[in-house]
Parts: structure tokens; sequence; C-alpha cells
């Protein structure tokens, strides 16, 4: 695996640095707020969402470090559940401007036969040019081909497939025809969606399918079991950090210099993953000489652990986990056995 993960961030910040050279900012304003209500929308576009090189150059600037972010975590699990395995293909449905090919590449150092399929040529076009700037290897030798994502895909045999961010572009038919195909040539599947109700929702019924599809869950959940999230009192979802470019500042406003990127996803497999015992569903809280955690386990559904001062070294383990992360930390040896919380 890739233990320098932020070769690859800094290489993608750098080669977007500049993408919206001689792009009005307006123009770029305007583009990147009609895609934000688009990508959070609950009504399907039947169409693709990026149409032009404005569009695709704002979309890559502003959205692509963000999905970028949420695809690596989400391999991550993937990887951390998978030990010793590497994917040697690697097909991106819907992939656009091809966050997902980096992301892998910040996964794993292997090298890897790339192919991304999206229907907009325009960000098939761009993810080109921004993969042939990058001077990794990796990227540089990935097939950008155009197809029509919602109709039948003749997919060839791969170790991993990635659909991220496309669900919600489809009805829910050709949603669940493209889970279909991809758990038919997939050796590994990572779906990810936005991190709402309605995107938690798309991923618990790509999850179902995976299953019925006879894959095994890796990540995010400890088990292959039904959800034990209640419909509608809650849903599933993680954040990634990312730091907010100049666009980002100039669309949204505000100080800080990162936001936070929530995702909900799914990773399965069609070989024994080693997923973890439990898993923080939500932000730690750290209170005076405790810390909270609401756990996802494997056999008694969703809990909370209060690990306090008097557990020591597990106790500073817990100070530093976080959001998303597997519990207790591997290579404790704790069996996760403390306070439960109220």
């Amino acid at each position: 695996m890739n233990a320098d993960t932020s070769s690859t961030t800094n290489t993608l910040r750098a080669t977007l640095a500049g993408l919206l050279d001689g792009l009005p900012p307006k123009t770029a304003a305007q583009a990147v707020e009609r895609l934000i209500a688009n990508y959070r929308g609950e009504t399907p576009t039947g169409t693709p969402l990026l149409r032009d090189r404005s569009d695709v150059a704002a979309y890559a600037a502003y959205r692509m470090p963000a999905t970028f972010e949420a695809v690596r975590a989400a391999l991550d699990a993937l990887a951390d559940a998978a030990p010793g395995w590497v994917p040697v293909s690697h097909l991106d449905v819907g992939g656009g401007t091809g966050a997902a090919v980096w992301a892998a590449d910040a996964t794993w150092a292997e090298p890897r036969t790339t192919t991304v399929l999206d229907w907009a040529e325009p960000a098939l076009a761009l993810g080109r040019e921004l993969a042939e700037r990058s001077g990794l290897p990796a990227l540089r030798t990935v097939e950008w081909r155009r197809a029509r994502i919602g109709t039948p895909l003749a997919l060839p045999d791969t170790d991993l497939i990635t659909v991220s961010y496309v669900l919600n572009e489809l009805t829910g038919r050709d949603r669940s025809a493209l889970v279909a195909d991809v758990a038919r040539a997939a050796r590994a599947v990572v779906i990810v969606e936005p991190g709402t109700p309605d995107g938690y929702l798309r991923i618990i019924e790509a999850r179902r399918q995976l299953i019925g599809a006879g894959l095994r869950v890796a990540a995010p959940c400890p088990h292959d079991g039904a959800c034990p999230i209640e419909p509608g009192t809650d849903w599933c979802h993680f954040a990634a950090r990312v730091a907010r470019s100049s666009l980002h500042r100039q669309v949204k406003g505000g100080s800080l210099p990162y936001e936070d990127e929530k995702f909900s996803y799914v990773a399965a497999v069609r070989f024994e993953p080693r997923p973890v015992r439990n898993r923080v569903v939500r932000k730690p809280q750290i209170r005076k000489g405790q810390v909270l955690l609401e756990l996802c386990t494997l056999s008694d559904g969703l809990r909370g652990e209060t690990v306090t001062k008097r557990h020591g070294e597990l106790y500073r383990a817990a100070r530093d986990t976080a959001w998303g992360d597997a519990w207790p930390p591997p290579g404790s040896g704790a069996g996760g056995a403390h306070e439960q919380g109220e």
C-alpha cells in the first residue's frame, strides 16, 4: 500500500491550480451553484450534470478534491478490511474527471490497469488532461472511455469497481441495473454517495443488492446483517476534511481554510474480508477524563461506549480516534468491553 497519501493529494491540488484561468469568476460561481443544487437534489436528472468545459472546470476545481477525499477514505477502509489484497485492474463507472482514480493511486502503490467510463465527453477530456499533467505513472496510463451510464453496460471482469456520486443521477430502475452489472463484474465494489439521508438510502439499497448477489460487506459495517438504524430516525454517514480552494471561498464565503465532506459508502467483496469489530459512527465526544464513542457493532447493533482515564493507553487511543475509525484500534488487543454509555 501507498504509505504517503499526502503526495497524491498535493499533486492533485497542484494540478488543479490555475484550472479556472480564463474563465470569468461569475461564470464559474454560477456553474458551481447549479452543480451543488443538482448534486444534493432528490430528482434524478437522467442526463450528465457536466455539460461543457465551464461546467467541468468548475466541477474539477470545486468538487474534485472533496470527491477524492471521500473515495480515498472508503478505499482506505476497504484496504484495511482486505490486507494483502491489491487490485490489478480498476474500472471507475461514471468517473467524470477521475477523482476515484487519484484516490486509488493514494491507496495502493502497485501498478494497475484503469478505465474510466463516463457519459460526459468534456469531463473525460479534462480528466485525461489532469492525469497527463500529474506526472503520476498510474494516472498517465488510464483509458478514458465514453459510455452512457444508466443503460446496460457490458462490464469486463475487474478486480475493483468504483461508483462515486453517480447513483443520484439515475432513476431507481437504472440504479438497480447498474449495481447489478457492477456486482456481476467485480471482485470488490466501492459505492460512494453524498452523506445525506437520501444518499444513505441509496447506499442501503445498493448494499442490499450487493449482498443478494453474493458479495460480503467489508466496510463500513462490521457485518452483513440489516442496518441497525431505524429508518427515518437517522442515517449512516462519515466526514472527510477538505482544504478549501479559492473557488470554495468565493462561492461559500467563510473564513475557515477547510470544510468537511459528508459521505455515505459501502465496500463489498467476493472474498472473505476482515471487517472491523466496531465502527465509530459519530464524531467522538471528548469530556474531562473521558471519551464518548457511538459505535456500530458486530453483535450489539448501535451502542455507546465510554472510555475513561482508568483505561490507560486505551483512553489515550480513544482521544486520537476519529469518526469512521475502527474501535478498538488495530493492534490494541482490547476487547472493547468497557463502560457502556447511557
